[in-house]
């Protein structure tokens, strides 16, 4: 078991099993396909993240080290929340960018998601977290890994 303090974006607790990519987390290419289609495990369809490809993300932690991809990143994140099917929770070992925080906060104050963001985990983190581990996310930013 090991802990890691990170800075809260999202507040919020939860426990749920990792899901782990190493590479950048497409959110558009990510969620498009299980949007569309009404995928009910929301399995994530960006070919390019081969940490991820056609896995359930719903009710996962999902820890990554970054968002990339276009624009809509954080419109996203907020249509993920309001119909129910976001992530346990977000876990960053880097900063998050922009976009996708105000995607995540929109979540969380126009609905009635409960999504934990944490960002600023650090390389550890990531080295340390494996896909079927547990993820405990505390109020205060510390994320304990089991």
């Amino acid at each position: 078991m090991k802990q890691f303090k990170g800075r809260v974006i999202v507040p919020g607790t939860c426990t749920a099993e990792a899901l782990v990519s190493h590479g950048g987390f497409n959110t558009l290419a990510s969620y498009q396909m299980a949007m569309m289609f009404g995928d009910k495990q929301v399995k994530c369809g960006d070919q390019n993240n081969t940490d991820l490809y056609k896995k359930p993300m719903i009710g996962k932690a999902l820890c990554l080290p970054m968002t990339i991809g276009s624009t809509t990143g954080g419109m996203v994140l907020y249509t993920v929340c309001s119909l129910k099917k976001q992530p346990a929770c977000m876990l960053f070992s880097m900063p998050i960018d922009s976009l996708a925080a105000s995607g995540a906060i929109l979540g969380s104050v126009w609905t009635d998601c409960k999504m934990p963001v944490i960002d600023q985990l650090g390389e550890a983190f990531l080295d340390y977290v494996k896909t079927g581990m547990t993820v405990t996310v505390g109020e205060d930013g510390v994320v304990t890994v089991e």
